[in-house]
């Protein structure tokens, strides 16, 4: 190509559109965020792609070398880049690790580009990629950067590992991904919104042309449906379960405070009118939380998501200092019942948590033994039944006389068919932070933010 008499930039454009033709023929549901960006060689590119999110800058030379050994390492190369586009993985850079974060989201990226199996992609199996892929498939069904990201987090892995991981995974230049500054934030957010809309757009011609498309296409489809899932506020998501209940405490909002001055003005020491003694507030007194012990699901997991809802339920005023909470453990028949009467009894539960069981899934033992528990007279004003679980099991197919939430920690890679009264909530180990330092900013003094397990 050096010998065609065209400069190299000129050449590595020639390459680009190329790959993007080939692609295209490959991947058209993909046709959008393809042609999203535009080309430019850029100066001090250290590989051979590198993006902002608008523009796809390129070394010409680097690129020519790469096409001279193999087309293929072009195509993925640049498919490389646009996943990391659709699935926002730049917009998601502030506040983390700068190299693990890197790190992730190659990795993310590149599961995804080996499991689309079509010629433009195709390359030999790479042993320590392969390895690492199923490290993480153990701790986490859909192979997200989110995911991978808390993962290497959690294994601090010495700096000679991390440095041959990234030499396995990576592909292209991150260094226009850096936090934008106080000026550039208002650009940024507009990219990632513009990019969300390109990712929504990605996912829904995918699943229209789901049918005939391989392995690959149902992995893309994964990503995306994770990316694109709406945040939940769990904080707002517990408070559905509390019940109205007078409380002893002056309620500044009911009392009128014009009568109240008029009457001392008028009579000197004698309000017209004094504030309530009592207010009423919705808070939570009964609630069942159920737990999937099934194969299937983590131990450290589950204790995370207890940890976290202890956390948020006890900074919060929804929740009353005697309560009565059965936190019950189940895979096909109920495994533990445990039951809490005040914040003091749960906490010692969290320390001493241990996971029981491990067969198949089924749903209705919980529910036949909460029936009973409320035949029983255990119960007075049970509002609601979360269920910490996977999603795959057998369902009861009459609705019990409360809410139940089935909470799945992301999304799982078979979907779940729940009975229409479920209330399905996917939430992710983020939103679960998110909530946490809201419960954190309510009572910083909490002693519990020094005793919760890494997420």
């Amino acid at each position: 190509m050096a010998g065609s008499g065209k400069d190299l930039p000129a050449i590595g454009a020639e390459i680009l559109a190329a790959a993007r033709g080939q692609l295209y023929l490959s991947l058209p549901y993909l046709d959008v965020a393809l042609c999203a960006l535009t080309f430019q060689p850029g100066e001090g590119i250290t590989l051979s792609l590198a993006t902002d999110g608008e523009t796809l800058y390129y070394d010409g030379s680097y690129l020519a070398e790469r096409y001279l050994r193999s087309d293929v390492l072009v195509d993925r190369a640049y498919l490389h880049v646009i996943l990391h586009c659709i699935l926002r993985h730049l917009a998601k850079k502030a506040g983390k690790v700068p190299e693990l974060w890197d790190l992730a989201c190659d990795v993310a990226v590149e599961s995804i580009l080996d499991d689309l199996h079509y010629p433009c992609l195709t390359v030999g199996p790479v042993p320590a990629k392969q390895k690492f892929y199923g490290q993480c498939r153990a701790e986490m069904p859909v192979l997200t950067a989110e995911g991978i990201y808390r993962y290497l987090l959690r294994q601090s892995l010495p700096g000679y590992e991390l440095a041959r991981l990234q030499r396995a995974f990576l592909e292209d230049d991150h260094g226009l991904w850096d936090p934008p500054s106080q000026e550039g934030q208002e650009q940024s957010r507009r990219q990632d919104e513009t990019w969300s809309q390109r990712s929504q757009q990605t996912q829904t011609g995918l699943e229209t042309m789901m049918t005939g498309l391989g392995a690959g296409g149902e992995t893309v489809r994964q990503q995306l449906q994770v990316a694109n899932r709406e945040s939940v506020d769990y904080r707002a998501f517990l408070r559905r379960f509390a019940v109205p209940r007078e409380v002893m405490e002056v309620d500044g909002d009911a009392f009128d405070y014009i009568f109240y001055t008029y009457g001392l003005q008028l009579y000197g020491n004698m309000p017209l009118v004094e504030p309530p003694e009592t207010r009423e507030e919705k808070r939570i007194e009964d609630l069942v939380i159920a737990v999937d012990t099934s194969m299937s699901t983590s131990g450290p997991l589950v204790k995370e998501f207890l940890a976290c809802t202890y956390a948020i339920l006890r900074s919060t005023e929804t929740f009353t200092r005697k309560v009565h909470i059965r936190i019950l453990q189940c895979d096909d028949q109920v495994r533990s019942d445990t039951e809490i009467r005040d914040l003091e009894e749960l906490r010692a539960y969290m320390e001493h948590f241990e996971l029981v069981g491990g067969s198949a899934t089924d749903f209705r033992p919980v529910f036949e033994h909460v029936a009973r528990l409320q035949e029983e007279g255990a119960f007075t004003s049970l509002r609601g039944l979360v269920y910490f679980t996977d999603g795959m099991g057998i369902y009861p197919k009459k609705r019990p006389p409360y809410e139940t939430a089935f909470v799945l920690l992301e999304e799982p890679v078979v979907p779940a068919e729940m009975p229409p009264w479920a209330i399905r909530l996917v939430l992710s180990v983020p939103e679960l932070e998110e909530a946490l330092q809201a419960a954190r900013a309510e009572a910083p003094d909490e002693p519990i933010w020094d005793e919760l397990p890494q997420l």
